[in-house]
């Protein structure tokens, strides 16, 4: 996969980037090692260092890429069906969970696509909401510029972006920034999948509404059993997150009248994956 992260290296020889802000977005190309006879939608970790490749999640190699190398990138990687597959994480995500989590989504997915991490300073902590939300922030506009190279790469066709949580922030404050810079979302752009999206309903409305009617189909991951966005509920004073309504109320269908293309997929009858019913999606 190509990561490119906006987060600082780590002091740690042991681990690449830490939850800190950095000053330039770093790129890498990692290759990580799938274990044969896993359940599908689990991640097995190993229990020591280095790890059983045979066994556990490793990354087996990382290599530096250069912002110049990147259309390269694109142009050797970018699979049989000239896909993009690009995943943002969510909130209180190390870099590592981060990398074997898309390694698993990508790998159970059978994309056949060139796999994209963008990962964000999460700091990795539950205590630090606020500081991963403005790191989130801080950003969204270099989001905006990898999916442009992506965009721009002749050899792609299609791009496709999943977010998870508070990633889908970001994720979807890029694709608007793209939409009213250019005046509307490239077609190559084609789905935008938010998963338990840790948003404000009616800021997302009128984000989608900023991107026009040019804009990707927009798919919806909801629970109302989600309880890690029910605490983000709570932080927000009370107002229900957007991966977390019900869809069949009036007031969200209310919300959503008149916006074609977009498709919600209620997930609350299905227990599966961690404690909290927050990663659903990857289960």
């Amino acid at each position: 996969m190509l990561t490119a992260t906006t987060r600082a290296p780590s002091d740690d020889p042991g681990i690449l980037f830490s939850g800190e802000r950095g000053e330039t977005v770093s790129f890498r190309n990692i290759v990580v090692s799938i274990p044969p006879g896993r359940e599908p939608g689990t991640i097995q970790l190993p229990r020591s260092v280095p790890g059983d490749p045979a066994r556990d999640f490793v990354v087996t190699a990382s290599t530096a890429v250069s912002k110049d190398g990147l259309a390269k990138w694109f142009r050797s990687t970018s699979g049989r069906g000239k896909r993009v597959f690009v995943f943002v994480h969510g909130f209180n995500t190390p870099f590592d969970r981060a990398v074997f989590r898309f390694a698993q989504l990508a790998h159970d997915a059978d994309a056949d696509a060139a796999p994209v991490l963008f990962s964000w300073p999460s700091r990795g902590y539950l205590l630090d909401y606020s500081r991963d939300f403005d790191n989130a922030s801080y950003s969204r506009s270099d989001l905006a510029d990898l999916l442009e190279v992506a965009v721009a790469g002749p050899q792609v066709r299609e791009v496709v972006i999943l977010a998870h949580s508070m990633g889908s922030w970001p994720a979807v404050e890029a694709v608007r920034q793209i939409a009213l810079r250019k005046g509307g979302v490239p077609r190559k752009i084609s789905n935008l999948i938010l998963a338990s999206p840790d948003l404000d309903v009616g800021v997302f409305r009128r984000q989608v509404e900023d991107m026009g009617p040019k804009r990707p189909q927009i798919t919806l991951f909801t629970a109302q059993h989600d309880r890690a966005l029910q605490v983000s509920r709570f932080i927000a004073r009370g107002a229900t997150r957007l991966g977390g309504i019900d869809p069949t109320q009036e007031e969200y269908r209310r919300q959503f009248a008149g916006q074609a293309g977009i498709t919600v997929i209620d997930l609350s009858a299905v227990n599966a994956g961690d404690r909290l019913n927050h990663d659903l999606f990857a289960a």
